[in-house]
């Protein structure tokens, strides 16, 4: 067969196609096969609905999805990716923004970062978003990758009993001992409702060769208790825009939610939980009405309005939630039990997934374009799976595990997936602008439950006597014939009665013929 015109090939081509078919077979000369234009069996990559854009085993990132944030940070349209970095074993903490593949901008953070978000403080020209990041009891807020302001939680009131007795072992007269206020100090812990503070629990860790430094260091030091942030997002003012003004929501180990005014940085609302909040996810605007979800460390998930001080709603769940995400009107909840779950805000129970391994973390995959949101799942096993309710959509493989995820706006490109290994790895995949996600879509084949077997019981004697007998007896009994009195229908062809022949012109008859619907003339 030749290349004809029609398969867009060059003319030098075609001819040294023709050539090799017709001449050369003679003369003993094989040419090597012009590129297949179509090939038969398309590649894995043409069949993904990704593209693979950048990895970077070595990339020493090591986050989790709340500490990933991407947007405009100097209003340019070039989107850059803020990173939260932990370090490697948890140590030297750093604040680091990539533009593409290459790190940016580095500075390090006096303490390991719990979350990024980034958020528009005024209205103001030029509406460049401002950057939060706390880490241990402050929110650092960087403008243009500067430093801007810094929010520091209030103190809290310190034990009374546990004030007695630094006192008492800071005074020259009556001075107790350092192993005394070591027993005082555990005993206080154990049955007191209010903790102890940072200085009380560093002694307590001392050897007893150390603590009398220790007393005669912190002699001129009042005790001070002081919390930290374990959570954050944003929640917006008044506007459900998407540069609109928008508050920080500040979750704190002593079990509060804190709401806090984006330009003066005050407390606007304050909100008590039952135990410490992990995860947050907010709807609505602050001045109008708003829907708050904590997830907490209970296993429980409170659910909070404008004005309430205490929750109004409680989710229990049978286990440990490691991940929380608002899908529409929604909330979706991954467990350390392998599963997902989906709520509604009054606690209902929609749906629920099971995973073939353990979920490291959560986020949301929203399409603008295709008014698209889903769920993300990092597994165990390297897997990221995207659902839809409960409908599964797609499946992404990595060479190791997923440790945090991030879906939006990078660079250019407005469908980007960008993830973080457990071994510090840094994975940049772009959506197709022909993808499009259908359910089942990420399994092929039949579905897992097929391969299962069932717990099929033991045939017994009496099962296979019975399957013998009735195999060399399978003559069955013939039907009874039908009694001599039955009557029996008998149908008979009808006589058609000839045609009439008229008489005269314009005279006729008609003669119904047969049984049919109509006269036949």
């Amino acid at each position: 067969m030749f290349y004809t015109p029609s398969s867009k090939l060059p003319t030098h081509l075609i001819l040294r196609n023709q050539l090799r078919q017709v001449f050369f077979p003679f003369l003993g000369i094989h040419l090597p096969r012009p590129p297949q234009l179509f090939p038969s069996s398309p590649s894995s990559e043409a069949s993904s609905k990704w593209l693979d854009a950048h990895y970077d085993p070595m990339a020493n990132i090591h986050t989790f999805s709340a500490c990933l944030q991407l947007a405009d940070l100097h209003g340019d349209g070039e989107y850059k990716l803020v990173v939260g970095d932990l370090g490697p074993g948890g140590q030297q903490p750093r604040l680091k923004v990539l533009k593409g593949p290459t790190v940016l901008s580095e500075s390090p953070l006096p303490a390991l970062p719990a979350a990024a978000a980034t958020f528009f403080m005024e209205q103001h020209e030029p509406r460049t978003p401002a950057l939060a990041l706390a880490s241990g009891p402050c929110v650092y807020v960087y403008k243009n990758l500067r430093p801007y302001f810094k929010f520091s939680l209030p103190q809290l009131p310190p034990n009374p009993l546990e004030q007695d007795l630094w006192n008492q072992a800071k005074e020259a007269q009556d001075r107790i001992d350092p192993l005394t206020l070591k027993e005082m100090l555990e005993g206080i812990r154990e049955k007191a409702e209010v903790p102890l503070s940072v200085q009380s629990l560093r002694f307590l860790q001392l050897e007893l060769s150390e603590m009398e430094a220790f007393v005669n260091q912190h002699k001129s030091k009042s005790i001070r208790r002081q919390t930290v942030i374990t959570t954050m997002t944003t929640l917006k003012k008044n506007l459900a825009d998407e540069d609109a003004v928008s508050c920080l929501v500040l979750g704190t180990e002593n079990k509060e939610l804190l709401v806090l005014d984006p330009e003066a940085f005050t407390v606007l609302a304050k909100m008590s939980l039952p135990s410490v909040p992990v995860f947050l996810e907010v709807s609505g605007q602050f001045d109008v009405e708003f829907r708050l979800a904590a997830a907490c460390r209970n296993g429980n998930i409170y659910m909070l309005r404008r004005d309430s001080k205490r929750p109004k709603y409680c989710i229990e769940l049978s286990a440990q939630p490691v991940g929380l995400v608002r899908v529409h009107k929604v909330l979706v909840v991954g467990s350390n039990q392998d599963s997902l779950h989906s709520f509604t805000h009054k606690g209902k129970r929609l749906w629920t997934v099971q995973m073939p391994a353990a979920i490291l973390t959560m986020n949301l995959l929203e399409q603008r374009s295709r008014g698209l949101q889903a769920v993300m799942a990092g597994l165990a096993n390297g897997e990221v799976r995207i659902y839809r309710d409960k409908a599964l959509l797609s499946i992404v493989r990595t060479p190791d595990a997923v440790t945090s995820l991030c879906f939006g706006r990078y660079g250019r490109e407005d469908h980007t997936l960008i993830m973080t290994t457990r071994g510090g790895g840094l994975i940049i995949k772009i959506l197709k602008r022909t993808a499009v996600f259908v359910e089942g879509g990420g399994e092929a084949g039949p579905p897992p439950a097929q391969a299962m077997k069932l717990n099929m019981p033991r045939k017994t004697r009496l099962y296979v006597d019975q399957t013998l007998r009735e195999r060399e007896a399978g003559t069955g009994r013939p039907l009874p014939a039908a009694p001599p009195g039955r009557p029996r229908l008998r149908a008979g062809p009808r006589v058609q009665p000839e045609p009439r022949v008229c008489d005269g012109a314009g005279a006729a008859q008609a003669a119904r013929c047969g049984s049919g619907p109509g006269p036949h003339l």
